[in-house]
């Protein structure tokens, strides 16, 4: 398979941003873990019911992070599937909880309903036909039937298409199929869940800055190590591009390289998975440290804010 692994974003309030994706967006909270690299900061993962690759949003949250600016070099949008028949339960239910949402629009022949998370994050809903037949994971309060079904894909907005292109082709498998007068439609084969990039090509836009709102970086799956290889081979030989060392983050391992157009783009396995230290049952229910940082758990857990008040 290939498509989308996953998706990294940065928000502010930790409390605000888990009640609004597990409660609001019916999302499974999936981990509960640290940021590997400042480990004062929670690392939240939403996904479906196991977390596979293609479902899943993961945060940083810096609480009083400033706001980021959306601009070329960054992720315009994330997208979410849902089946066809659920924008309108979708519609209402914004309605009702005060989600700030855009009138139902039509992309390449697809409905898409656009909506910001409570950091001003750019998301939407695409409905896809068939895709309620796609296992959908229920919180207890959005139906399944209505349930998102991971990922449709993101939105890219770069000065120039063609460099990043050549690599969505070449390195990940993707095949341009359409172009709707600036935005240029890349899928991965066949109909997975984050099987599609669009790239939004606007010359002379201010560059963004990341902040709260803003997608930090995007995963592309890789089956394995050695797939991952492959990929980096080519990355170097065809375009000139130096990813990072390989970094275990105990659920995948990823490597990292910045696309010709600026944003940040990782190579993550799919393997080993979220159940490796916890169970399918209880996913995302006790904080989860790597075995180096578990020495530190006692100070780590002083530092973190209780999510306890919003899970019940």
């Amino acid at each position: 398979m290939s498509g989308l692994h996953h998706v990294t974003a940065i928000a502010g309030d930790p409390i605000r941003n888990f009640g609004f994706y597990t409660r609001d967006l019916g999302l499974r909270f999936v981990k509960k873990t640290v940021n590997f690299d400042d480990p004062g900061t929670y690392h939240f993962y939403y996904g479906d019911e196991t977390g596979r690759p293609g479902t899943i949003l993961t945060f940083f949250p810096w609480a009083g992070v400033g706001p980021g600016r959306r601009g070329v070099g960054e992720t315009h949008q994330t997208a979410f599937r849902v089946p066809q028949r659920s924008l309108g339960y979708w519609t209402q239910r914004f309605t009702e909880k005060g989600i700030a949402y855009e009138a139902l629009e039509k992309r390449f022949g697809e409905s898409v309903l656009p909506f910001t998370d409570p950091d001003g994050m750019a998301l939407a809903l695409v409905g896809v036909p068939g895709a309620e037949n796609e296992p959908g994971w229920s919180n207890g309060d959005v139906p399944a039937e209505h349930a998102i079904r991971g990922f449709h894909g993101v939105t890219l907005l770069l000065d120039s298409a063609a460099k990043t292109a050549a690599v969505l082709t070449d390195v990940f498998g993707f095949k341009e199929t359409g172009r709707e007068g600036s935005v240029i439609r890349f899928k991965a084969p066949g109909d997975a869940e984050g099987s599609v990039v669009d790239i939004y090509e606007a010359k002379g836009f201010l560059r963004g800055h990341q902040g709260g709102g803003s997608v930090h970086h995007i995963a592309f799956r890789a089956a394995d190590d050695a797939e991952q290889g492959q990929m980096a081979q080519k990355l170097v030989a065809n375009h000139g591009l130096h990813p990072t060392e390989q970094r275990d983050r105990n659920y995948f391992r990823s490597i990292y390289f910045r696309e010709p157009g600026g944003v940040l783009f990782e190579i993550a396995t799919d393997i080993p998975g979220f159940a490796v230290d916890e169970p399918v049952a209880t996913l995302g229910r006790d904080l989860k440290l790597p075995s180096f940082l578990e020495q530190h758990r006692r100070q780590i857990e002083d530092v973190l804010p209780s999510l306890e008040e919003t899970a019940s």
